[in-house]
């Protein structure tokens, strides 16, 4: 039975409270997404799987043991989405958006699966906000990129953050690095953990990544990337810390960061928090010049970053910052018989026009019992419609934090716009209504 009463390993339930937390966090990003040009696309929870293969990289951890593979009804390998910008590379070139003219700009929200040992901020089922820009090679389409990621923090009142950079060059120069961080490695192979050991030939910069206490020991005097960066991704690079520099962008150059998927190339940036203990970075990104070539397009500049929603709300958290509350009932009406009953629904439907939250009782409680439940859900104003109210044409409002109550015109027959009339000029006296 516990089966069917619980979530499966790695996942969770948000429940109203949370949402309405997740939704204002939303709202935040939704803007300035749009302020700098963005638009939403959707895309769908599960693609073919070798285009994670193609894109991702086949030798990374999430190709190799992290992605949900199955094979559909038609034989067909199917894979639940592990990231989200691959899903948004396949949209553009299927639909041909870049014919609409360059950059295009795209943000999403999306739910991303990886098999991997549960923890606070790293889930099995996770999620996160996106942007991803194509046809920009600017540098200051990097700063762009990454002011978007500052405003929505600074928007959010989220503190203690800090940017990392650094650039993983092109293939080019990166190539040279490859090799020489081969030779680095190999001198103490023993002493590298297993998986970093099977990195060694496969892919050498993700053993920089590697948190293993004695790895990255190892890797403080490894070769750093930036000496080995051509004259054009370095100029790049320059470009990306001058435009940071005007809009007093604060960022320290960490040689160590890689990103954890293989289509990155030159300015990669995280920003980090001081109230997330081992999972620190909150935001990730960077550019993928390559990757749209590599899955069938033209030669397209890209980047983007996603922000991974629970790592944000644990921070929110850990620094006190409360979203807005969900929206409290406005307005609930008891009633007392079925006739009653007719009336409430009329009125709190009535309502619902103007945009006020209400709400009647649909359990068949008792008088005592739905003031009780009015009580309990925050009704600010609670009205009573019985016989002798539907004789008279008229209710009372009551304000529950005053105690005042104020007549309001319902009409006999219920009247919608005698009621509304009364009902609006009472509850405008009150904080956050506007006529």
């Amino acid at each position: 039975m516990s089966l069917l009463t619980q979530a499966p390993k790695g996942t969770q339930d948000l429940l109203p409270r949370q949402t309405a937390e997740w939704q204002e966090a939303e709202r935040v990003m939704r803007r300035e997404a749009a302020l700098r040009g963005f638009g939403e696309i959707r895309t769908p929870v599960f693609e073919h799987t070798e285009l994670f293969q193609r894109s991702v990289g086949e030798t990374t951890d999430v190709v190799q043991k992290e992605m949900y593979t199955f094979l559909d009804k038609g034989g067909r390998s199917i894979t639940l989405r592990p990231e989200g910008t691959a899903g948004v590379v396949r949209a553009m070139l299927e639909h041909a958006a870049y014919n609409e003219g360059l950059p295009q700009k795209f943000y999403y929200f999306t739910s991303c699966y990886r098999y991997e040992k549960p923890q606070a901020g790293r889930l099995r089922e996770f999620h996160q906000f996106g942007v991803e820009m194509f046809g920009a090679a600017e540098p200051s389409a990097d700063a762009q990129v990454i002011l978007l990621g500052k405003s929505i923090f600074d928007s959010l009142g989220v503190k203690n953050l800090s940017l990392e950079l650094n650039s993983i060059g092109c293939p080019e120069c990166r190539a040279k690095y490859t090799k020489a961080l081969k030779e680095y490695f190999q001198g103490r192979e023993n002493e590298l953990c297993e998986t970093c050991q099977s990195r060694l030939e496969r892919n050498p910069m993700r053993i920089l990544d590697c948190k293993s206490p004695v790895c990255s020991k190892i890797a403080e005097g490894a070769p750093r990337m930036l000496d080995y960066l051509c004259d054009e991704c370095r100029e790049h690079f320059e470009g990306v810390k001058r435009y940071l520099d005007a809009s007093g962008v604060a960022y320290r150059v960490n040689p160590s960061i890689v990103r954890g998927l293989d289509y990155y190339t030159r300015t990669v940036f995280e920003f980090v928090s001081n109230d997330l203990g081992a999972q620190s970075t909150v935001l990730g990104g960077g550019r993928y010049d390559g990757l749209v070539e590599e899955m069938g397009g033209k030669p397209t500049a890209g980047l983007g970053f996603a922000l991974g929603l629970e790592r944000l709300m644990m921070i929110l958290k850990a620094q006190g910052i409360e979203m807005p509350a969900p929206q409290a009932c406005k307005v609930f009406v008891a009633a007392l018989d079925d006739a009653a009953k007719v009336c409430a629904v009329q009125m709190v439907n009535a309502l619902h026009t103007c945009s006020i939250p209400a709400d009647y009782d649909s359990c068949g409680r008792s008088l005592k019992a739905q003031m009780k439940y009015a009580d309990k859900i925050g009704a600010e104003f609670t009205v009573v419609v019985g016989g002798d109210e539907l004789e008279a044409g008229q209710v009372m409002f009551k304000n529950m934090a005053t105690r005042e109550q104020e007549t309001v015109k319902i009409g006999k027959p219920f009247d919608q716009e005698v009621f509304l009339a009364d009902a609006m000029a009472v509850l405008a006296k009150t904080e956050g209504i506007h006529f």
